[in-house]
């Protein structure tokens, strides 16, 4: 083989591996008692750096190479609302639909609206909008690996097991603990196969890696930083003003900072 031909197979099946068209399913469908209670108003509509919380997080994917399209699921009271912060913002927007009276339902629907052409799915909670396009595509490339993948960061707190009450029961293995946030991306069938056996089962889980785990699935952790927070309570909307501020001193603000 001349020697010419090997840097060119080697871009042609770089260029094959880099190739993830992936459907983002953005769930904001949430009640938001908590947060709403102090601020009048629900986590994923709240501003954050002057941006509501669901346009930062589609921002994010919308700036991701590896993302064709973005499903956003929320409320059915809130769908006009939703889509009208998104339309003219979002290029890759696909859907805006709402969702079901728990987090597999919301799921669901996102799911139903997926282009047939996607190879992966992946699920984001519109409050982690600290999300960033680079963690996104570190993900989407695990999963393209490993088949399932979630974002997460190694526990650096003592966590302790209790007895279900106030008593601890056990100290686990800290450098064994992770903590697990999103997008959770996974093969498109895998997550079908994963989604539709726990509504079937009626199984109770908590984020979407665990449908996956129920099956067999091994899935891949990747470290995507701390700073991917959840806005749940109100003073999480201060922590993460704090962290846009410090990318900002940085230059690493977004398309949606610069504007």
């Amino acid at each position: 083989m001349p020697l010419g031909i090997l840097p060119f197979l080697s871009s042609l099946a770089d260029a094959v591996v880099r190739e993830r068209p992936t459907t983002a399913v953005i769930l904001a469908a949430g009640s938001s008692e908590r947060f709403s209670e102090g601020t009048g108003e629900k986590k994923q509509f709240f501003p954050v750096g002057g941006v509501p919380a669901v346009v930062r997080s589609a921002q994010a994917f919308d700036e991701c190479p590896d993302v064709k399209e973005i499903i956003v699921v929320t409320g059915e009271e809130d769908v006009e609302r939703c889509r009208g912060l998104l339309e003219g913002r979002i290029s890759k927007l696909a859907a805006v639909v709402p969702g079901g009276d728990v987090r597999m339902r919301s799921a669901e629907a996102g799911l139903e609206k997926a282009s047939p052409s996607s190879r992966f799915i992946a699920v984001h909670d519109a409050a982690r909008c600290l999300v960033t396009p680079d963690a996104i595509k570190k993900v989407i490339a695990a999963a393209s690996r490993a088949g399932a993948a979630v974002a997460a960061c190694p526990a650096t707190d003592t966590v302790k097991r209790s007895d279900g009450y106030d008593t601890v029961e056990e100290t686990l293995d800290r450098n064994r603990v992770w903590l697990i946030s999103t997008p959770q991306v996974f093969t498109a069938n895998l997550y079908r196969a994963a989604l539709y056996s726990a509504l079937k089962d009626g199984a109770s889980v908590t984020d979407d890696a665990m449908m996956a785990e129920r099956l067999g699935f091994k899935v891949k952790l990747v470290d995507c930083g701390r700073e991917n927070i959840k806005i749940t309570y109100p003073e999480d909307a201060a922590i993460a003003e704090a962290i846009l501020a410090r990318r900002a001193a940085n230059g690493e603000g977004s398309k949606e900072d610069a504007k």
